[in-house]
């Protein structure tokens, strides 16, 4: 089983009480945990995904209600056509896509992913902005610009190249 650690926010908005929530620790896997949280961009709820190991993100604009109480099918669907968009390798997107068949979820557990987080929710709400808003946005785009954009949490590497710096060691194991 592999963990969305929801905020506060993100779980309230879910629906998810404390007894839902998993308290295990991720077992060693692919790719991996991720962190989510919910935003509100022109009075539209979003959710920003973020990649606990390479902070490769993506964010879902314009989510409804029923769509956020199927957040486990959102994120996989939504992350699948994000990995085909970054030129993933099929065999290795089929490959983290298995690693999903199960998820949980979990309270959020680091600060430094959070905070990374908090600046990417504010660089995204500025792009999208810029381009007049979320219905108007190329927001494929601006997540590819936002995975090149140095992050301190990787010591100014970019996400997309912590993820192919981590998939193609990943391969060679």
């Amino acid at each position: 089983m592999q963990l969305i650690r929801c905020t506060k926010k993100l779980q309230k908005a879910i629906g998810l009480k404390a007894t839902d929530l998993v308290d295990i620790e991720t077992i060693p896997s692919f790719l991996g945990g991720w962190h989510a949280n919910l935003l509100v961009i022109n009075r539209l709820k979003c959710v920003l995904f973020t990649n606990n190991k390479t902070l490769f993100n993506f964010l879902i604009t314009g989510v409804k209600k029923a769509q956020l109480v199927q957040l486990e099918n959102l994120f996989k669907s939504h992350l699948q056509c994000v990995l085909a968009d970054e030129g993933v390798d099929e065999s290795i997107c089929s490959k983290i896509m298995q690693e999903y068949s199960s998820i949980g979820f979990a309270k959020t557990n680091s600060r430094s992913i959070l905070g990374s987080m908090n600046d990417l929710a504010f660089i995204y709400e500025y792009h999208i902005q810029e381009e007049g808003g979320v219905g108007n946005c190329l927001l494929p785009s601006i997540i590819r610009k936002l995975n090149r954009m140095p992050m301190k949490g990787l010591s100014y590497d970019h996400p997309i190249e912590a993820l192919h710096n981590f998939l193609s060691k990943q391969k060679t194991q």
